[in-house]
């Protein structure tokens, strides 16, 4: 039987991040989460960069099929009401 690991919905990683005085000390004094803010941005950040990265990995295709549209239409473009 071959065991998988689970993430569990609340399971986080700990990591050592260095930040400017001013923005710690200003989060802090504010009572923003470290960590919560930090995962968040992140996120996005990954996400950023993915569909930037799936854009550059799939340029050609994308390119060779706006030219296939351009040229012979939308596919089911003569079923279209609008």
């Amino acid at each position: 039987m071959v065991e998988t690991a689970v993430k569990k919905p609340g399971h986080k990683r700990s990591a050592n991040i260095s930040l400017s005085p001013d923005v710690y000390d200003g989060a802090k004094r504010l009572g923003i989460n470290l960590s919560q803010t930090c995962d968040r941005l992140l996120r996005q950040v990954i996400q950023q960069e993915e569909a930037r990265r799936w854009s550059t990995d799939n340029a050609a295709f994308i390119d060779a099929y706006n030219q296939v549209s351009e040229a012979e239409g939308l596919p089911l473009d003569q079923w279209r009401s609008f």
